[in-house]
């Protein structure tokens, strides 16, 4: 007999087309209702809080004197809840925003009772390859999901193993029809019939036991209070089943006892029974790109910095991190971050990543300031730090600024020797500026900020220091140029603006890289949508301002032109071009780097386009790298499906448009180029060879959703509510750049090139002066530091920072290449104690060996934690 498995649920979106506050009012009321069931109905036995804690957060903050209540039936096993903190999306979220989501969720549930250790993502766009490595490492065994499988990734049925390269591997339970085919069940048995009519078949179909699941819930729905009667209408209706109340753990216990369960890799972004979106990575391109760079900011420099100041005795500033990680992590909710929302909502989302962001960097700001203050060094000049947060030795050519009265200075190191620079740029500005204290007592003598730049091998996490001495005034050099030539490029810029590279080490032209594409978008916040048979204009014949500029350590290009594009869909359709998107490219190269940094600033005027940059490689590609959370995931140019979709009835045309988190790449064995990236998530490959990556700048929409889409037909995603912030009308400014290089994407380890390049080596400039006032601490500094090393690895690192409960560093990098990898790290005078932990920072395996020394094989897709206490 079939067993059918009534899941009692609350699926709750904190936002979408409604506000949080909204969603807030009602959640109260459902929460009263659903405890009030459990508390008085035995026979009544569980109900799951959509596997978030982040309900529980919003619930308190208006009941905090629910929490009793909450305890206890946790507690009893009858409020199942977490182990997110939000349920996150996969695609265009990073490695460690996942882990802290995790992490959060069941620190979070655990002082309630035990949370549900099932990796529950009902409702995400499409699964990345690596959550079974994620949940793995923290002891989750199952996952459940809905969207983004296909019968071509292996199998048709709904219980199967998923499984990483690294052999990471978790038992899947698919809602094959989605998490609310159990909402509102009627009475009525005429339409109870009906709707079960529809579901049978596939759950039948598709299942490898004799148990199904039927979640009983929905968006924002209240307990269903009829359902006993409900069921027992069920049980006329089908005496050969059996229906009753359950929970996600009981069918788990069922399908381990299969033994024959077909195993299936990779990612699932097929939109053939459901839709993913591949287009949504685009949407809303300012919060896509502030969460990049925010995301990047905590773990690239936040978190090393925090470390440094522990380890030289500093508080670690727990309680302010994890209100950072939740703050953006509130925005990682598979519609906020896919930013298919309202426009009150998204200017919600936004002002949540300017705090997070603020947050973030005046946390910076402080450890910088706690660091370089307290020195012990008998020289009293201002003092100049360099913080280096890769772990190892760099010599970075750095842009910073000196903040001081002197006419000239020099920057002399704790040796005493003096390193060169140049002036940039310098300026005066008003005392009041940097303490209004100063001008309370009549002194206005104006300061003077130096833009300067200097080259300097910096210590591997750590800090250089140079104190700024009194000398004659630097002349300021001029460096136009109608070139940059480097150790590895010579550049020129074409009349349209667009740039010819000469690659010395490959031999190679590049040329018209970072020409534009700009094609009208039909579609909505969840996807992009062409103009039936239009042709796409190109900036090849637009008029472009330029100036170069290169001294002895770098080479810096401005690109100015405005790029005439139609103002609406109805001016595009009519031919008529009578707006434009003002672009401002700034080029800088360092002299000794392989590397083009590209910053594009740009402000659309029109409406219903997309705007994307062309990266061309020379290469015939049939796939593409890219990097997903702790690895990398390889895609073809083309979907196989694009010949069959209609035929077979898709829900969405699968066009290869594919997210990536830090680049993406296409290469042979002999050369390829990749494009690294600080802000935008999305890119496809195209040209007639395949040859060309072509990065989106933004997509310009006006819709929450659209029905009968010319590559998504039928119903409209979301519903149709006009969007119109979602035009991107206005400014946006984004980061990239672009890594031609010898070998292929996976061989160079372009993931540990892209770490390089998100993490810039931060500066402190101090003076005697400043608004906001510390009194001195005891700790005391050296001028120069360095908290570990990496000894000759492929390893890249994720992060570093304090363990949440243990007083030790957690240290965690990954691998990034095709191949396992050795990882070896020295710790700066040893550790008393070295663990393995798994990412819940768990102590897994003592480190028996040298304590100064660690040594490690990370498999393909892997990352490894370890747990220092020094």
């Amino acid at each position: 007999m079939k067993q059918v498995h009534v899941v009692p649920h609350m699926h709750w979106d904190r936002e979408w087309y409604f506000s949080t506050e909204e969603s807030r009012i009602l959640l109260v009321n459902n929460m009263e209702e659903i405890m009030d069931r459990l508390e008085t109905d035995p026979e009544y036995p569980y109900y799951v809080l959509d596997g978030q804690t982040s309900i529980l957060e919003d619930y308190f903050a208006v009941k905090p004197d629910a929490k009793e209540r909450v305890k206890k039936l946790v507690q009893a096993g009858k409020l199942i809840i977490g182990p997110w903190y939000t349920q996150t999306d996969e695609m265009v979220v990073g490695s460690e925003s996942i882990v802290r989501n995790l992490l959060y969720g069941i620190k979070d549930s655990k002082a309630f009772g035990q949370p549900m250790m099932i990796g529950y993502l009902p409702d995400s766009f499409g699964q990345s390859a690596q959550i079974p490595h994620i949940l793995n490492g923290f002891d989750i065994k199952y996952t459940i999901f809905w969207r983004g499988t296909s019968e071509r990734h292996g199998t048709d049925k709904t219980e199967f193993y998923w499984e990483t390269a690294d052999g990471s591997r978790v038992l899947v339970q698919l809602l094959p029809l989605g998490y609310a085919i159990g909402k509102y069940l009627p009475q009525e048995e005429e339409a109870l019939k009906q709707r079960m009519e529809k579901y049978f078949p596939v759950l039948d179909r598709g299942t490898t036991t004799d148990h199904l699941v039927l979640p009983n819930g929905h968006d924002q729905m209240p307990i269903q209070k009829d359902i006993f009667e409900v069921i027992g209408k069920l049980r006329q209706l089908y005496p050969d089943r059996e229906f009753f109340l359950s929970k996600y753990e009981n069918i788990f216990a069922e399908i381990e006892k299969q033994n024959d369960l077909t195993t299936l890799k990779g990612e699932f972004l097929d939109g053939k029974y459901m839709r993913v979106h591949r287009s949504i990575y685009s949407t809303r391109m300012d919060i896509k790109s502030a969460n990049t760079r925010v995301e990047n900011k905590i773990t690239n420099v936040l978190e090393p910095l925090a470390s440094m100041a522990y380890d030289l005795g500093f508080e670690y500033h727990h309680g302010l991190i994890e209100l950072i990680w939740k703050e953006i992590m509130k925005n990682h909710a598979h519609d906020s971050i896919g930013c298919c929302c309202s426009d009150k909502v998204h200017r919600e989302i936004a002002g949540r990543l300017f705090l997070a962001e603020e947050k973030t960097d005046q946390l910076i700001e402080f450890y910088k300031r706690q660091i370089v203050d307290a020195m012990e060094t008998d020289e009293t000049a201002d003092r100049l730090t360099l913080f280096n947060f890769l772990p190892y030795k760099r010599e970075e050519v750095v842009m910073t600024e000196v903040i001081t009265k002197y006419k000239g200075f020099s920057l002399v190191d704790e040796n005493g020797k003096a390193v060169d620079y140049e002036i940039l740029h310098r300026e005066e500005i008003d005392p009041g500026l940097i303490d209004r204290q100063i001008v309370h007592y009549g002194n206005y003598d104006p300061f003077i900020k130096y833009k300067v730049q200097l080259k300097k091998t910096l210590p591997p996490m750590g800090y250089t220091t140079f104190f700024v001495k009194e000398e004659e005034k630097k002349r300021m050099e001029d460096k136009r140029s109608d070139q940059v030539d480097t150790d590895y490029y010579r550049v020129t810029v074409n009349d349209n603006g667009t740039l010819k590279i000469y690659d010395k080490q490959l031999g190679k032209s590049f040329d018209q890289v970072l020409l534009l594409e700009n094609g009208g978008d039909d579609g909505d916040e969840y996807d992009f949508s062409p103009l039936e048979g239009e042709a796409l204009i190109f900036s090849n014949n637009v008029e472009a301002n330029v100036s170069i500029e290169q001294n002895q350590y770098a080479g810096k290009i401005e690109v100015c032109c405005s790029m005439p594009v139609p103002a609406n869909l109805e001016e595009r359709k009519a031919g008529r071009i009578n707006s434009e998107v003002n672009v401002h490219f700034t080029i800088r190269i360092s002299n000794h780097k392989p590397l083009i940094e590209v910053t594009c600033e740009l402000d659309n005027k029109a409406k219903d386009h997309r705007l994307r940059a062309y990266i061309p490689t020379g290469l015939s590609s049939s796939f593409s790298i890219a990097d997903n959370q702790f690895g990398h995931i390889q895609r073809g140019v083309i979907d196989s499906a694009m010949g069959v979709w209609q035929e077979e009835k898709w829900s969405e045309r699968p066009d290869a448009i594919y997210p990536l988190l830090s680049y993406v790449g296409v290469s042979n064995d002999n050369y390829g180029v990749s494009v690294l990236s600080n802000s935008t998530r999305e890119y496809e490959i195209v040209g007639d060879s395949y040859d060309t990556i072509a990065l989106t700048l933004f997509r310009s929409v006006g819709h929450l959703g659209k029905a009968d889409m010319l590559r998504r037909p039928g119903r409209p995603s979301g519903i149709k509510l006009p969007t119109p912030d979602s035009q991107m009308l206005g400014k946006l400014t984004l980061e990239f750049a672009l890594f031609p290089h010898q070998g292929s994407t996976l061989d160079v380890n372009t993931a540990k090139a892209a770490k390089d390049y998100l993490t810039p080596v931060e500066t402190y400039n101090k003076i005697p002066h400043n608004a906001m006032k510390l009194n001195p601490t005891s700790v005391k500094t050296p001028v120069s530091y360095q908290l570990l090393e990496e000894m000759e690895s492929e390893a890249v690192l994720s992060t570093l920072k304090k363990a949440e409960e243990e007083e030790s560093l957690i240290l965690r990098v990954f691998n990034g290449k095709d191949e396992e990898v050795e990882a070896c790290y020295r710790i700066d005078n040893g550790a008393r104690e070295v663990w393995q932990a798994n990412l819940n920072e768990d102590k897994q395996e003592e480190w028996k060996e040298d304590r100064g020394f660690i040594k490690f094989p990370i498999k393909v897709n892997q990352s490894q934690s370890f747990l220092i206490k020094k």
